[in-house]
């Protein structure tokens, strides 16, 4: 059972080990050195992985469902441990859990953070951090697009015809369809930092800023994010591509080759990009209303921090828990939208909330004509029983592991506030949360070793959509 595990394990982990080499080379031109503490942290992650590797290599003709929850989750887990080795070798944080915390944060695209003075430390480290956001990105895409259709989680049966299947041809179109993706992936970054560049952001600056956007992961090279450029046209150019990340990424691959639109993409799409708009809008009346903001200002706000949040990107142009009591329930709420399925945002995703608001809708309407045959559907496509029960049990996980996250930071001796807002980031890989001390304006330093183990454990379980880790602690798991 573990051999394709280990093999595909330690491939990833070569890769990371890989991708260390570049801020190696900037930390070596910045402080003209002939070594670096990322070149230590590259051979210790290359020697494991490619012990893995070579010791596991062989064909994988199929994998069965139990390899494929085992190479989710390890892959995760190893990829969250040996990324933190550049933190704790640089000496960038104080200790092994902070460097934990921030490499599971950045790999799992969540862009909490525990570094109080983020602009104190050196580019090297500035950019790992959002090479880890956007590693994490393209691995959200790949695991979605990929893996979870094949484990049929929260409705993902639905996308079964794009995903990996059991028979000889697993890993060619595994294979075809990751190298299509990082394509798109890698134009999408490289068309925002030139985005960027363009609008005045410095070139250092626009690279992290275009790994975390299009990742929708939230990292920022400034304590006050994108706040301290104070720039209108910056905040539209992250707003386009932070919508753009939220985006199935298949959607322009099958776009750019087929010349078609799928319905199913569509509906997602659609639904989508009408919230972005009727919660902006919502926001900006209160600002006007409440705040007695100027309407431009107002809609300029309204409009880069909904999108922020609703993609669970995390950046920020404002501290939103200055507008008052309500846009904290407001943006809590909103964190738990999401994107698109096969996108790189967290949260539940638009189309769980489809299903959900055609099943309600379905039940209204039997309610009132017992004898009427009403269809689940998004849009045109009909939606199977099967679909339907998957997406009801995955988003009451989800709920239920906020709760259960929420109550053990309380018994941590965290109060109710700063618990809910804490487990309600983490697990839906928002990053900041509605609660003073981890909004835009604060961070999780504060949090005891056992608490950002807790919160660590969250990140990984919303960004692995929940079931994928449950299922692992089962006793059922483990049975031959």
């Amino acid at each position: 059972m573990w051999q394709p595990v280990l093999m595909i394990d330690g491939f990833i982990l070569c890769i990371l080990g890989l991708s260390m080499l570049f801020p190696a080379a900037l930390d070596m031109y910045d402080n003209k050195t002939d070594w670096s503490p990322f070149f230590s942290a590259a051979l210790m992650t290359l020697f494991i992985g490619l012990m893995f590797f070579l010791s596991n290599k062989n064909k994988i003709n199929k994998l069965t469902l139990r390899q494929g929850y085992l190479i989710t989750f390890c892959c995760w887990v190893s990829v969250a441990i040996f990324s933190s080795l550049p933190f704790i070798l640089s000496g960038a944080l104080p200790d092994v859990t902070a460097a934990f915390f921030e490499s599971v944060s950045g790999v799992t695209a969540t862009g909490a953070t525990v570094i109080v003075d983020i602009e104190s430390l050196p580019r090297s480290v500035l950019l790992w951090r959002s090479m880890l956001n956007g590693l994490g990105g393209i691995g959200v895409v790949i695991f979605a697009v990929a893996m979870l259709p094949f484990l049929g989680i929260g409705g993902m049966q639905m996308f079964e015809r794009e995903s990996s299947d059991t028979t000889d041809k697993l890993m060619p179109k595994f294979i075809d369809v990751a190298k299509w993706i990082i394509g798109v992936y890698l134009s999408l970054v490289a068309l925002c930092a030139l985005s960027l560049y363009f609008c005045g952001m410095g070139r250092f600056d626009a690279l992290n800023h275009a790994l975390s956007a299009v990742a929708t992961a939230g990292f920022s090279t400034k304590n006050a994010s994108i706040a301290y450029f104070n720039s209108a046209s910056i905040e539209m150019v992250l707003t386009l591509f932070m919508i753009l990340g939220a985006l199935p990424m298949t959607f322009y691959i099958i776009l750019f080759k087929k010349h078609e639109m799928d319905p199913l993409r569509i509906g997602q799409i659609k639904y989508f990009l009408r919230s972005v708009f009727v919660f902006s809008i919502l926001l900006a009346f209160y600002l006007i209303l409440v705040n007695k903001m100027h309407f431009l200002t107002a809609l300029r706000l309204s409009l880069f921090n909904v999108v922020a949040i609703m993609t669970t990107t995390g950046l920020s142009s404002a501290d939103y828990l200055d507008w008052g009591v309500w846009t904290a329930v407001f943006f809590s709420l909103l964190s738990l939208h999401g994107g698109c399925i096969g996108s790189t945002t967290g949260s539940i995703k638009v189309m769980r909330w489809q299903i959900l608001k055609s099943y309600f809708h379905k039940f209204l309407l039997s309610s009132i004509e017992p004898n009427r045959v009403v269809p689940v559907k998004i849009g045109e496509v009909p939606i199977s029983d099967k679909a339907v029960t998957s997406v009801f049990v995955f988003v009451m996980s989800f709920l239920a592991s906020i709760g259960a996250v929420a109550l053990v930071l309380n018994l941590l001796g965290y109060d109710f506030g700063t618990s809910i807002a804490a487990a309600v980031a983490a697990i839906t890989n928002t990053g900041p949360g509605a609660a003073q001390a981890i909004s835009a304006s604060g961070n999780y330093a504060f949090f005891s070793s056992a608490a950002k183990y807790i919160l660590c454990f969250a990140m990984l379980l919303g960004r692995l959509e929940i079931m994928t880790v449950l299922v692992i602690f089962t006793k059922s798991f483990w049975k031959s």
